[in-house]
């Protein structure tokens, strides 16, 4: 089966050559074709993407903008199911595969693999973080696309192009109800998590702030979007160890939607801050 792969990739040297090795091993029933576009890039992240030869295509713009990047490698892409990837996600085609397989059998118009985090390296207030984010509905149920997610044919033609937005995936995800999308748990994505605290503060903040960003613009897709967070409060006040835990959860979600909302005001949207420390693990 053919399909299309894009990756925009921003100064992306250190990770997209352990992305693209997943992709381009053998062993699934899919011929992908893999279409990184260079964005603004001051390193050699083409030149590692050219290392490829043929399996990848490569193309490059000054522009530094993801979105951009999303609608360029649109443009060059021939196929569906047509999945938009994160340069520094690790998932193989195997796990693609089972993505296109319950798109197949659902019918679903957008997918997403179940997300698991790299955690190694972390620090303790890191790996506490994600100990309780992953485990809220919003993770657990569902299509959130943290950092990949797939459309059909369909699907696409939702929507016109990628608007210059930070937070792609949450526009994504909104455009769909929660019948039209799906998240495929025996289908799984690798995010490296940030090795220290200062690390996970800028990417909550952007997170944040690409969210200030989508509510203001986009209102009317709100309504696809549901998070319940009663049933998890529940959990957690049940089992005392996650206590400390649920405390440093809430003091950086605090944190991060001051920065925001003052990184919003002072410097507009397009501005945010990237964490790097995730990156380092690549080089170990």
């Amino acid at each position: 089966m053919n399909i299309s792969i894009i990756i925009p990739a921003h100064n992306e040297a250190k990770v997209i050559a352990h992305s693209l090795y997943e992709l381009t091993r053998c062993g699934a029933a899919l011929n992908p074709e893999i279409i990184v576009v260079c964005n603004g890039c001051s390193d050699n992240t083409a030149e590692v993407v050219r290392d490829f030869g043929g399996a990848v295509t490569c193309i490059e713009t000054d522009v530094a903008s993801k979105t951009h990047a999303l609608n360029i490698g649109d443009e060059a892409a021939s196929h569906f199911p047509r999945f938009y990837l994160d340069a520094d996600i690790r998932l193989s085609l195997m796990d693609i595969e089972k993505v296109v397989n319950a798109m197949e059998l659902t019918h679903a118009l957008a997918a997403a693999p179940r997300m698991q985090m790299d955690l190694s390296g972390s620090s303790w207030a890191v790996r506490s973080y994600y100990e309780i984010w992953c485990n809220l509905p919003y993770c657990r149920e569902g299509m959130i696309g943290a950092g990949v997610y797939a459309l059909s044919e369909e699907g696409r033609q939702s929507f016109k192009c990628f608007p210059n937005i930070i937070a792609d995936d949450r526009y994504i995800r909104a455009l769909f109800t929660g019948d039209q999308r799906i998240g495929v748990k025996d289908a799984v994505s690798v995010i490296s998590a940030p090795t220290r605290l200062s690390g996970l503060i800028k990417i909550k903040t952007r997170s944040r702030l690409g969210g200030y960003e989508f509510e203001s613009r986009f209102p009317e897709l709100l309504g696809n979007e549901t998070k319940e967070y009663g049933q998890a409060a529940g959990e957690l006040l049940g089992e005392i160890r996650l206590w400390p835990k649920a405390l440093l959860y809430l003091a950086v979600n605090l944190l991060t939607r001051v920065r925001a909302r003052r990184q919003g005001i002072v410097k507009g949207f397009s501005h945010w801050e990237r964490d790097d420390s995730s990156r380092e693990k690549f080089n170990r």
